[in-house]
């Protein structure tokens, strides 16, 4: 009995420390790219910034549904214009769009984008003093003066943003990318020559099921045939029965 509850035991454990690290490893960024369309993109490397747009809706109601998804390690004070989300690879900001009031951006800075583009005076005023220590390294970074994607113009970050090219969406995919597929439900009166055919054009490789007694047995890239029936042979006057060979 001690040793069946032992083993029970054993599994649990060994369950649990599969699903932490899985659950760890899944970023809040990763949400933000299957729900939103990628809109910007600035950096490389180390250093990168995807600036996402979530049409019609306010930056708490955003910040709520990614705080929701996985806790960060700090949040700031509610904010219609602009919050942040401080998790432990990387910074989210949520900010007011200010083409369009009723949508709401989000950017999301590697640490070393934040550390080598923000300011670190402008950033007191929503993070706690141990986080920035923390984030730019008791001073040193944090000298830059960008302060968001909506104000890059005035506050420029070291490199330019652009549109999201090719690269850029392999690297973070937006829910928008169209996406086409077929469903074929075999009918009753199907050829059965279009078989692994594919798309049924007459290109590429071929191959059929055939059976014994049909015409098409003959043909090149028949998969099965069926054997022949073979009957006794019966000899007269021999007292035996033997099978043809």
């Amino acid at each position: 009995m001690v040793k069946k509850w032992w083993l029970h035991s054993i599994k649990i454990i060994l369950l649990i420390s599969l699903i932490i690290p899985i659950l760890a490893g899944c970023a809040v960024s990763d949400t933000v790219k299957e729900q939103y369309p990628l809109e910007s993109v600035n950096g490389s490397g180390s250093q990168t910034s995807y600036v996402y747009r979530a049409a019609d809706q306010t930056v708490p109601e955003v910040a709520k549904q990614l705080v929701d998804k996985k806790k960060p390690e700090q949040q700031s004070p509610e904010s219609t214009e602009r919050m942040f989300l401080v998790y432990s690879d990387e910074v989210i900001q949520i900010q007011q769009a200010t083409d369009d009031p009723a949508d709401t951006l989000i950017e999301i800075d590697s640490k070393e984008y934040v550390r080598n583009n923000y300011s670190s005076s402008f950033l007191e005023g929503y993070l706690l003093a141990s986080v920035l220590s923390d984030l730019f390294d008791n001073g040193r970074y944090g000298h830059g003066n960008y302060r968001g994607y909506s104000q890059k113009d005035v506050y420029k970050p070291q490199t330019t943003y652009h549109k999201p090219t090719n690269q850029d969406l392999k690297k973070a995919p937006p829910m928008t990318v169209n996406r086409t597929g077929s469903i074929f439900k075999r009918s009753k009166n199907a050829d059965s020559s279009a078989v692994g055919s594919g798309s049924g054009s007459s290109s590429g490789s071929t191959g059929k099921v055939v059976t014994g007694g049909s015409s098409s047995s003959k043909k090149s890239g028949s998969v099965f045939t069926k054997p022949k029936k073979s009957t006794p042979k019966i000899r007269k006057g021999s007292g035996r029965i033997s099978r043809r060979r």
